[in-house]
């Protein structure tokens, strides 16, 4: 079996992921949901050639001591593709992503128009949050993208693997893939710091060290844009400072307080039609007030203000919801399986 044909077939359904196990065919996932292939399962035969065709001698040791690898692979006929190559009960198996060629547009991503003006500032910390599979990758390409094409800076992205590729433009892009340039995201960050940086992106705020760091950035002078896996901006903010530990919180609070610019927080819906996903966004944006209440720990109370900061750009996830329920470009269904306040939502339908 060869891989590149399992590739040209997940484009031609247009799916973004294809997995690969042993004793089952392979899967791809179209618009969200995953559609059995129908054809013959895999072997542990089968999964070690489709691993041999991808990763080299050395990256093969590394999956069977470690357990799992990440790396990007690309096809000039098909595009680039992000792969986990793992092991399970003592065979291969593979997670594939397609990553998209061209970069696509804001507004081709359905993002609304406050997140253009995250491009234009020169300090502080951006935050792409949302579950695995939201189109975090892609949002912090399109933002990086503008800055490239607009901007006269130094980019430095630190990213596991590189999915997008950027071409030097008004800016200079240097893109560095976590175990091929650097060890580890904290020693990564840390030298990019003495490589003259005007904007950071970080694939991922992994561990305390990694945020310390990447506040530091921010705190320097530095636009550092990053992602995290939570859900909401109130979250967010609670898991970057209960990362440390109590006696440096309120330190930490002053620091988020003084550096976030701004929160998204994304998940991926479908389309009226069912043919596409969309995206849905909360939007947090800076202000005074926000700021306050990160300084005096008090984010229980950062969703009032989101409700109430539409003059700043700031939206719910419901509230975009809603924005594309009333547009019929989703179902009611989706609007009521995707939605954070049911109650609310019932009442505004």
């Amino acid at each position: 079996m060869n891989i590149n044909e399992l590739l040209e077939r997940l484009i031609m359904m247009k799916g973004s992921d294809l997995h690969i196990s042993v004793g089952c065919a392979p899967y791809f996932r179209v618009n969200g949901i995953l559609l059995n292939t129908g054809s013959e399962s895999m072997t542990p035969e089968d999964t070690e050639n489709l691993v041999k065709q991808l990763a080299t001698e050395e990256q093969i040791k590394e999956i069977n001591e470690v357990g799992d690898y990440d790396m990007s692979y690309a096809v000039s006929s098909l595009g680039r593709f992000r792969i986990n190559i793992f092991k399970q009960r003592g065979s291969y198996s593979l997670a594939i992503r397609s990553v998209q060629m061209e970069i696509p547009t804001l507004k081709e991503i359905n993002m609304p128009d406050v997140i253009y003006d995250f491009t234009k500032k020169q300090r502080g910390l951006i935050v792409v949050t949302g579950p695995t599979g939201s189109g975090k990758s892609t949002t912090l390409a399109s933002m990086i993208n503008i800055i490239n094409n607009e901007r006269k800076c130094h980019i430095i992205t630190l990213e596991d693997p590189i999915e997008y590729l950027h071409k030097h433009n008004k800016s200079i892009v240097n893109q560095r893939e976590y175990r091929s340039d650097f060890v580890t995201f904290a020693s990564g960050l840390r030298s990019c710091l003495r490589q003259d940086p005007d904007v950071i992106l970080l694939g991922e705020m992994r561990d305390l060290e990694t945020m310390e760091i990447a506040l530091m950035a921010a705190e320097t002078g530095h636009l550092v844009f990053s992602t995290l896996h939570t859900t909401g901006s109130a979250k967010t903010i609670d898991r970057i400072i209960d990362v440390f530990p109590p006696h440096q919180q309120q330190q930490v609070s002053i620091q988020l307080a003084n550096t976030l610019e701004g929160i998204i927080s994304q998940q991926l819906v479908l389309n009226m039609e069912e043919t596409e996903r969309l995206a849905a966004v909360e939007v947090l944006v800076s202000t005074p007030a926000v700021r306050n209440l990160i300084r005096e720990k008090k984010t229980h109370q950062i969703q009032n203000l989101i409700q109430t900061g539409a003059k700043f750009g700031m939206q719910t996830m419901d509230g975009s919801l809603l924005e594309m329920y009333n547009q019929k470009r989703i179902s009611r269904q989706t609007l009521l399986r995707s939605c954070i306040d049911m109650e609310y939502v019932m009442k505004s339908i």
